[in-house]
């Protein structure tokens, strides 16, 4: 490089792609995460969608983001980027907001005619100093230099301007040292029965980076540092992946085929398209007509010694909820998987909350008590799929896995795990000498409480499940007062007793604080981030992140004991809060609450934080 770039040295750097929702920021966005992941950076990001399945070109309700943090000591997608990347006046209008002081903006010049302005709601011909934008503003003729790198393509016109993104990635490319031929490889891929396509995109990566090049004298570039990374083949993945991959993973354990049992609902659908490619590998994936017929096929399939597995958001679980009963009754391994957002009913189908939870601890008649789990990153779905999928198998119940939009759609650089990393998952099997002592379908371990499996095909095992109450002995329909309470109780307690068996909570950053602040689910990143934050800033402050939500893990109320100010933030009213409420009732419980269909930035948290132990 010339001798007058200026070359930032940071230890991270966040990205914002922004445009129209048919401008590509999503798939240049995840390039760019990819090949960063890939020299080893660590990576989180945030895909920002809108509700609209198509608005106006244009137009302010049509922009699509998507912000990637990449360096060392990653945990979020950034509060604040240092490069913005704005394809027209809306996306810069939408998305100014995000960028760091001092930061640069990328924006396609070509695009910021009158015309443009106009359907962005401009009153002006300088939408920069409208904004009272005071950032480096980098003017790059993005559809122009696209028009010209496709020439000679032979591709028409509408087909030359979807590769503008590509020629954004090119400059982001350069922008921040990263190597084309990983990007290359990517678009290969994307485009593996499109040559004509895939070569077009490669010519006008080439060229947004050697355009780079050619400006680099005027505007910043950034070294990204490494950290030294454990030995393994690493990858790119979403939460919504690794959820499918998790589940994948624990049919192998388990010994019992996958089943899968949807209908598709953002933002959970690409676990079925993901499981629907897996035929490979022996998974069986049904779309269904419903979300009903989902859990039901679902429930049919753990009847018949699958491992058994229901896919869907908020909306859907409320579906769900009499099937879901059903599986308790009838004391099932079933895998329900809820990829939260923002409600009620249709709400925000793109956006983030964490709302769903007293619905999947308590939306059901009855007493239909079920654990729940909650994994807390990208990569953490896909253990957390894998452990409620052994629960299910292993404690004969049903499992709800709270996954969410922010880190079901987010992605984290991941190392693929060996095989012999996890456990075998071990079946309560119906042992052959029960059979000849007379077994009926409720017998049940003693410690656990867990009722044996006879899977449908094992001779001397035939028998019937219901919805209705069993008796607790012969497991023949019961109406009986007495019965029917000591079921209730069994259920219940066969479900505290999983705790036995669940890892012990633990507190990070600094434990031997007064003050503990708690989050749980995908909420992880910020929350962590903030407590060290505030911990370097010379405030003792302690942290834990939940996974497990029912039954708690068994040292929490000691945790919770210990500290003179529980503060519990979540994406929700309280509902976390008012649950360990409930059943610590002697702890000082404070609370930091965000329903606005975004993730937390890590300075409010830091704000709220000090602001509670001010007081």
């Amino acid at each position: 490089m010339s001798d007058n770039t200026k070359v930032k040295c940071l230890d991270k750097v966040v990205v914002r792609f922004s445009g129209d929702s048919g401008d590509g920021m999503q798939l240049a966005g995840n390039i760019f995460t990819n090949v960063s992941a890939g020299v080893g950076n660590q990576v989180s990001t945030f895909p920002d969608y809108p509700a609209e399945i198509r608005a106006p070109q244009g137009s302010l309700s049509g922009v699509s983001g998507f912000q990637v943090s990449v360096g060392t000591g990653v945990h979020t997608p950034g509060d604040q980027a240092d490069v913005l990347i704005a394809m027209n006046p809306a996306a810069l209008k939408q998305n100014h907001k995000f960028l760091k002081p001092g930061g640069v903006i990328i924006v396609d010049i070509d695009s910021f005619r009158k015309a443009d302005l106009d359907k962005a709601l401009f009153t002006t011909e300088d939408p920069f100093k409208e904004l009272g934008i005071t950032a480096q503003v980098v003017e790059v003729p993005v559809t122009s230099m696209t028009k010209n790198a496709l020439s000679e393509s032979g591709l028409d016109n509408k087909s030359v301007l979807k590769c503008r993104n590509i020629f954004a990635l090119g400059l982001v490319c350069w922008l921040f040292d990263r190597p084309l031929e990983s990007a290359l490889h990517h678009l290969r891929n994307k485009f593996a029965k499109k040559p004509a396509i895939f070569e077009a995109n490669a010519k006008v990566l080439d060229a947004g980076y050697n355009y780079g090049n050619n400006i680099h004298a005027s505007v910043s570039t950034y070294r990204i540092e490494s950290d030294e990374i454990r030995p393994g083949h690493y990858t790119d993945i979403n939460g919504n992946t690794a959820t499918a991959w998790g589940l994948i993973m624990a049919s192998e354990k388990s010994g019992r085929p996958l089943f899968l049992g949807s209908y598709p609902i953002t933002p959970a659908t690409d676990i079925l398209h993901e499981l629907a490619k897996r035929k490979d590998l022996g998974v069986k994936a049904c779309q269904m007509e419903d979300e009903i017929a989902g859990v039901c096929s679902a429930i049919g399939a753990a009847f018949a010694g699958n491992l058994a597995v229901t896919s869907t958001s908020g909306p859907g679980l409320a579906l769900k909820s009499e099937g879901i009963g059903l599986a308790v009754m009838a004391e099932l391994p079933l895998v329900v998987i809820d990829v939260m957002r923002g409600g009620p009913s249709t709400g925000l189908p793109t956006k983030t909350e964490q709302t769903d939870l007293m619905q999947a601890l308590y939306g059901r008649n009855g007493e239909s008590p079920l654990a729940v789990v909650a994994p807390v990153s990208p990569t953490d779905c896909f253990t957390m799929a894998f452990e409620a999928c052994r629960i299910a198998v292993e404690h004969m119940t049903p499992v709800i896995l709270l996954s969410d939009a922010f880190i079901g759609n987010g992605s984290s650089a991941w190392r693929i795990p060996e095989a012999d990393e996890y456990p075998a998952i071990n079946p309560p099997y119906l042992p052959a000498d029960r059979l000849n002592s007379g077994w009926r379908p409720y017998e049940r371990n003693e410690n656990t409480l867990v009722r044996y499996w006879a899977v449908p095909g094992t001779e001397g095992a035939t028998h019937r499940l219901g919805g209705l109450e069993k008796d607790a002995v012969t497991g023949a329909i019961s109406t009986d007062p007495v019965n029917h309470e000591k079921m209730v109780g069994i259920r219940r307690e066969k479900i505290a007793r999983i705790a036995d068996e669940i890892p012990s909570q633990e507190v990070l950053c600094n434990p031997d604080a007064d003050t503990l602040l708690v989050g749980w689910g995908g909420t992880y990143g910020h929350l962590y981030t903030a407590a060290q934050e505030i911990n370097t800033a010379g405030t003792p402050l302690a942290f834990t992140q939940f996974r497990y939500i029912n039954p708690l893990p068994a040292n929490t109320g000691e945790i919770l004991r210990r500290y003179k100010r529980v503060i519990v933030a979540e994406l929700n009213t309280g509902q976390f809060a008012d649950y360990l409420q409930m059943q610590f009732p002697e702890v000082c419980i404070e609370r930091i609450n965000k329903v606005q269909g975004q993730p937390f930035l890590v300075s409010e948290i830091v704000d709220r934080v000090n602001k509670i132990m001010e007081k």
